[in-house]
């Protein structure tokens, strides 16, 4: 493991209800691809109403999963310290299978392209080798001060 859930907090701004990644596996040596981890639990607050007789992670958590994945990436780069990520628009995101309590989703993010300040990347999030969802989301960074 590169990151654990402190060591993530020290890097994006997200606390509980909504850090949404738990830990950081690994990332390329050109620093343009991660993979990180969510474990789902049945303890989690979308829980109490998102089908409470039958739990369904919702699929904007899993985007969002996904984009907190990314940046992580991003702003654990040196030149993006004290920076903020925000999300600028997503593409052909699919959901093909439900995520569930007691799954473990890997989140894979692959930075693709960069243009007029906006990162593009592709994501992928799977559960024992089957995707669970996979599209293009889009990022920019901005100062988190004022």
């Amino acid at each position: 493991m590169l990151y654990n859930s402190n060591e993530i907090q020290q890097i994006i701004p997200h606390r509980y209800p909504f850090l949404l990644v738990d830990a950081i596996e690994s990332i390329n040596e050109e620093g343009t691809a991660i993979i990180g981890r969510k474990c789902v639990s049945a303890n989690e607050m979308q829980f109490l109403g998102h089908f409470p007789q039958k739990h369904l992670l919702p699929g904007v958590l899993i985007v969002e999963a996904l984009a907190q994945t990314g940046c992580v990436l991003l702003l654990s780069k040196e030149e993006n310290k004290g920076k903020l990520g925000v999300f600028a628009g997503i593409n052909k995101m699919r959901f093909r299978r439900p995520v569930i309590p007691g799954d473990v989703m890997r989140l894979e993010v692959k930075l693709t392209n960069q243009r007029a300040g906006i990162y593009f990347a592709d994501v992928c999030a799977s559960v024992d080798g089957e995707v669970a969802a996979r599209g293009e989301i889009m990022c920019a960074l901005m100062d988190a001060q004022g």
